[in-house]
């Protein structure tokens, strides 16, 4: 998601496939209810505990002199670009897959 735009769409999809693996989850908006932190606990609920956290915004990329497409992963010079690609969001797909195990 972009930091200016709403963020309930993907948060609301992460809340639910959490749901579906058992996992207790609270959505937390903020003022005008347009974005949401989501919080989530896996496992028993014991003192303790390890916290994950993780952002899934990325600034907006107005004024930047992208020559490609940059929300689309592209390939150059044997290397791979895209806006927001490795900024948190490796770590948040590797945590989610994790949930299940």
């Amino acid at each position: 998601t972009v930091s200016r735009d709403s963020n309930l769409e993907l948060i609301e999809f992460v809340r639910d496939y959490l749901r579906e693996l058992g996992v207790d989850c609270e959505l937390i908006y903020n003022a005008e209810r347009t974005k949401a932190n989501l919080l989530a606990s896996v496992g028993p609920s014991v003192a303790g505990g390890i916290v994950l956290s993780g952002h899934t915004d990325v600034v907006p990329v107005d004024g930047q002199a992208w020559t490609v497409e940059p929300f689309c992963l592209s390939e150059a010079g044997g290397k791979l670009y895209g806006r927001g690609t490795a900024d948190m969001k490796g770590y948040l797909a590797s945590v989610l897959a994790a949930v299940p195990m």
